[in-house]
């Protein structure tokens, strides 16, 4: 058997328990059938609907925008109900140490049943709130654009760059874009911070060169006085769908990189480009993709070769499991990294100065935002894009502004 048949057994084991109790809520505070059918005919609809775009189109999963829109579907029913088992559940547990009693109804004392209709509908109201968030992600979240600005000093900054801004984007992936106008407006809000570079991390499709043909145009009008840079992330090398050749997946490979200058970006393939101003510079050193895990591709020896160890520089990796694991303690001493990849997995929660979570914080160390540690620092960009969700639930798209300072480290 398969492992693919494997997991998609647990799952279903995983999904009927969900659904059992989430139905068991509805049925203790209505006894309408016509109801109780809808129901029904819409959960049956949603994993029928996945499990085929699964089986149809294994070796593209995410990359595709059905699957993209069946994962939503998927996560906005699923995730209330799931609050829906947490609740019944719970209440369950009590009940056993009660009294043991029939748990579909039969034989219920008058005033556990009447709990339990009362616990049935905190559930439902508690699985409301998820229930309108994701709905807000799919339609609004997803283009909910945010400029993010930071000031960070250095006392080894040269001085012609004291007040250099740096605009950064992420993830375009634009394999799952879907409505133009809202595209453009997020370009436009790039140029209007009007930041004297422009820098790019990576991941500009999700797997095909053919993904950003409709884009082009948009992306070229995208401005920095002082340049524009980019990197590769690990979905612009192919390797996530099946290729009849490997000269199909050379040639796509190749595309995707012809991509960038046709959007006026110099791509760095483990090289490094000099900013210049009144007879000082800094560097920029572009990696390949290296994660943890993933292809590691990066070969950071190279792109900085030419280099002195005393100038400041700016590193792009498109994976911040390099900085954690190789950047921020090299001797060379990289001052600024920038990277993306991680999404904070387009859903979470963001109290700015008091709380954050995300799932993706369980993966990735830095996983959104600013971070420092020995004196260096990195900044992961949440993405401009979204992939495998069509939508983003507290983790909004971003567009990170960095000005550098000369004077003490500050963040």
């Amino acid at each position: 058997m398969s492992r693919l048949i494997i997991t998609l057994i647990i799952f279903s084991l995983f999904f009927f328990a969900i659904e059992f109790y989430a139905f068991q809520a509805l049925r203790t505070l209505t006894k309408s059938k016509v109801i109780r059918w809808i129901w029904i005919v819409i959960a049956l609809s949603i994993y029928i609907n996945l499990f085929y775009t699964i089986f149809t189109t294994p070796r593209s999963l995410g990359q595709t925008k059905e699957f993209q829109l069946a994962i939503g579907f998927l996560l906005t029913f699923l995730i209330p109900k799931l609050v829906i088992l947490m609740v019944m559940f719970g209440e369950d547990i009590i009940r056993v140490f009660q009294k043991l009693v029939s748990w579909i109804g039969a034989g219920e004392t008058k005033s556990m049943a009447g709990r339990r209709a009362f616990v049935s509908k905190i559930a439902l109201g508690l699985a409301t709130i998820p229930f309108a968030s994701f709905l807000y992600g799919i339609v609004k979240g997803r283009y909910n654009y945010k400029v993010l600005k930071y000031e960070l000093a250095f006392n080894d900054l040269p001085e012609a760059f004291d007040g250099l801004t740096i605009t950064q984007i992420s993830d375009i992936h634009s394999g799952s874009f879907t409505n133009k106008e809202k595209i453009q407006y997020g370009v436009d809000l790039i140029n209007d911070q009007k930041s004297d570079v422009l820098l790019f991390t990576g991941d500009i499709v999700n797997n095909k060169a053919d993904e950003m043909d409709g884009w082009i145009d948009v992306f070229k009008k995208l401005d920095a006085p002082l340049g524009k840079f980019s990197i590769l992330g690990n979905h612009d090398y192919g390797d996530y769908v099946d290729w009849n050749t490997k000269e199909d997946k050379r040639n796509n490979f190749q595309a995707v990189k012809d991509i960038h200058p046709k959007i006026g970006f110099d791509l760095l393939l483990d090289e490094h480009r000099y900013l210049e101003k009144d007879g000082e510079k800094i560097a920029l050193v572009g990696v390949e993709n290296w994660g943890k895990g993933f292809n590691q591709a990066g070969d950071l020896e190279k792109a900085s070769s030419g280099i002195e160890k005393e100038d400041f520089k700016i590193l792009l990796s498109h994976d911040p499991s390099h900085w954690e694991n190789v950047v921020k303690q090299d001797e060379f001493n990289y001052h600024l990294t920038l990277s993306g990849h991680t999404h904070g997995l387009q859903m979470g929660i963001e109290i700015p100065g008091f709380f954050r979570w995300s799932p993706s914080q369980y993966v990735y160390k830095q996983w959104a935002g600013l971070y420092e540690e020995f004196g260096r620092f990195i900044n992961v960009n949440r993405g401009f894009g979204y992939h495998a969700f069509p939508g983003r639930v507290g983790i909004w798209p971003e567009i990170t502004v960095i000005t550098l300072k000369k004077g003490s480290n500050n963040v």
